[in-house]
């Protein structure tokens, strides 16, 4: 299996296709699993790249605390690596701060960047409902297959659970997959998202971004999307009109075609792109 090392700690990591290379940067939680309805659409455009951010999946877990510039730092350590000079960037929830994160510090390495269902921290940020919140922490006494169903109304509209019951189904089946995270490490990871503050510092973004949103996002409230429209340059945007949080599953087909068009619209500056090594 592949790992690489990075500020100290092993992280694993899956490369697929060929072309230009886009790395994907996962949520809360989240790791290579994430991407299952992705990976399939990019691959016959670029060479996707995804790993299990620190505290999840096969990648380690080291003692916390957490920050979100340290999953940064983890994502351009992997670039490194893999001696790519330069990628397009998709990130979801906790993976679009990494994202913007990762782009206030290397910006010459990111070519396009998108952002989906997140937000940038800080005072500014809207946060979920107390109710919401309370949900999403009450695991006492669950399964893992317990934990997963019970978040189900929290990451899809209700729409979403009715109308993709097959989608609804293969993520459950995706997360009852992957490697168990500990309780410490969730606690980690959602504590570096509370920390997270870099809405003060989007306006030295000047990389082409698109932002994405569902309307019906309980988790991270469609209203934080327009914080970061206002805030970053020349950045897009865009509503899905009854989506909720977890749009790389319920508007698997939507997200991938605004992803790939506005990559596609970026794709043909003249920068090099140094290739992945044989």
């Amino acid at each position: 299996m592949p790992y690489c090392t990075s500020g100290g700690i092993s992280l694993y990591y899956q490369v697929q296709g060929q072309g230009t290379p886009l790395l994907l940067l996962s949520g809360l939680g989240g790791g290579v699993w994430s991407w299952f309805g992705q990976n399939p659409f990019f691959q016959a455009h670029y060479q996707t790249i995804a790993f299990d951010n620190r505290g999840a999946g096969r990648s380690d877990i080291p003692p916390p605390p957490y920050a979100i510039h340290e999953f940064a730092r983890d994502a351009l350590g992997l670039l490194d690596h893999l001696q790519v000079e330069q990628a397009f960037v998709l990130g979801l929830s906790m993976g679009g701060m990494i994202a913007q994160e990762l782009t206030l510090t290397a910006p010459h390495r990111v070519r396009a960047l998108v952002l989906g269902c997140t937000h940038c921290g800080g005072s500014l940020h809207v946060s979920p409902s107390p109710r919401v919140v309370q949900t999403l922490m009450n695991n006492a006494g669950l399964t893992q297959e317990g934990v997963i169903r019970k978040n189900l109304p929290l990451f899809f509209s209700e729409a979403g659970l009715q109308s993709r019951r097959e989608d609804v189904e293969s993520y459950v089946q995706a997360l009852l997959q992957a490697p168990h995270q500990s309780a410490e490490a969730f606690e980690a990871q959602l504590k570096a998202i509370r920390d997270f503050d870099c809405c003060g510092r989007l306006d030295a973004i000047s990389t082409p971004t698109l932002i994405i949103t569902g309307s019906m996002d309980i988790l991270v409230p469609p209203e934080n999307s327009r914080i970061l429209a206002e805030r970053i340059p020349h950045a897009e945007h865009v509503v899905i009109p009854g989506a909720g949080h977890a749009l790389h599953v319920e508007c698997r087909d939507t997200l991938n075609t605004l992803a790939l068009d506005f990559f596609n619209r970026h794709s043909a500056e003249n920068v090099p792109i140094r290739k992945l090594r044989p």
